[in-house]
């Protein structure tokens, strides 16, 4: 059938599996333009390899650095007459491009809070790995099962302490409108951490070490973001907030423990989970116009390959004064900030279009589906059904 764009809300519905493997082509061709990177390790784990962050993190750990991956994630193949999730070809891609090389790429598809999804993965890692020595966390999910009590957790997007009204962009109808969120009860708060923080990072890296699937020297890596002020209410300092503060205070606990355990703070981009944040898809639209007119503009690609050249030093990590490895240091940049806070309380749905890089948003967010890829015929035919090896 001849794949479209389907959106409902701030999710595409529908991916496009040509368009997807060749995004994932795109990836690859740039981490190789690169040229070689430091050393780094050579049998990594992905918890959270499909899309986004996690995603770029495998494609530079086997591509710049020639790891053998296992990646954990949760997709939907392609039936009855439906396409697959983009995360489901993004991985079919990334498999054959792997394997092509001579690199073992391993699959994992279902529940990575879970314990059986964990025992399969160490079970993969013992039998073509040996052992691991990175383990990269980049869970993105709205709920959790907790393994042990069979507890269901479902993180909220909201404030702490007051309600908060904002400027926000509604990117179905191409408006900025004000949007009032009430505040987070402290069952929010806890629902939020368990779902987000460090307490299924922790269990994962504990049930590696049991099992003796973690080399000596392993270490791991979390994935957060911080952000400027305006958006500080609704993400740093609300719901997602606490529980990144549980993911770095994990980090912290394991690294006193002896297990060299860091968070990276990466850049605001255009990924499935950030296109849900009030504010977020505003605030991006503007970075993106100004760190392009500044020659600082990455996505997940450029981030983690930055990530892994300079920042990770193969076990040395450069940190801040928080322990924090920051990968967003362009973003923050003062000139740049003060960029964005010049043109915020200006942009109205007239001039959106106009002062701010929307049209890039929209661009990035169909991107992640496999849409407007140059090279790809989406007029022709597609095979929706696409084998992934395991």
């Amino acid at each position: 059938m001849v794949v479209k764009p389907k959106i409902r809300g701030f999710v595409c519905i529908t991916s496009h599996p040509e368009g997807c493997a060749a995004h994932i082509q795109e990836q690859i061709d740039y981490v190789k333009s690169q040229g070689a990177l430091p050393e780094g390790p050579k049998r990594v784990l992905v918890v959270g390899s499909s899309t986004g962050y996690g995603l770029s993190s495998r494609i530079v750990s086997a591509f710049g650095q020639g790891a053998g991956t296992v990646g954990v994630f949760f997709e939907r193949p392609s039936s009855n007459g439906k396409t697959a999730s983009a995360g489901w070809y993004n991985t079919a891609a990334f498999t054959a491009a792997a394997e092509k090389e001579g690199l073992f790429a391993g699959n994992i598809n279902g529940d990575a809070f879970s314990n059986e999804i964990k025992q399969k993965t160490i079970d993969m890692i013992r039998d073509n790995l040996g052992q691991v020595d990175l383990v990269i966390y980049s869970l993105a999910s709205p709920r959790r099962t907790d393994p042990e009590t069979g507890d269901v957790y479902k993180s909220v997007l909201k404030p702490i302490g007051a309600p908060f009204t904002a400027k926000t962009l509604d990117t179905d109808k191409k408006k900025i409108v004000e949007q009032a969120i009430e505040p987070a009860t402290e069952d929010d708060i806890t629902n939020t951490t368990k779902v987000m923080g460090g307490e299924d990072w922790l269990l994962w890296m504990n049930a590696l070490r049991d099992a003796g699937v973690l080399a000596d020297g392993a270490a791991t890596l979390a994935y957060s973001y911080i952000g400027p002020e305006v958006t500080f209410p609704i993400y740093r300092s609300g719901t997602i907030g606490k529980a990144k503060e549980h993911l770095e205070q994990t980090a912290a606990d394991m690294r006193a423990a002896g297990q060299p355990a860091w968070v990276a703070v990466n850049k605001a981009v255009v990924t499935q989970a950030s296109s849900a944040i009030p504010v977020v898809p505003l605030y991006i639209s503007i970075l993106f116009k100004v760190m392009k007119e500044k020659g600082l503009h990455e996505g997940c690609i450029e981030q983690m390959t930055r990530l892994m050249a300079e920042k990770y030093q193969s076990g040395d990590p450069r940190v801040d004064e928080q322990g924090l490895i920051r990968v967003d240091d362009k973003e923050m940049q003062p000139d740049v900030q003060a960029a964005v806070r010049e043109i915020w309380p200006t942009v109205t749905s007239e001039n959106l279009e106009s002062i701010t890089d929307f049209a890039s948003y929209q661009t990035e967010f169909l991107r992640l589906f496999g849409f407007g890829i140059n090279g790809v015929d989406y007029e022709a035919e597609s095979t929706l059904e696409v084998e992934m090896d395991a």
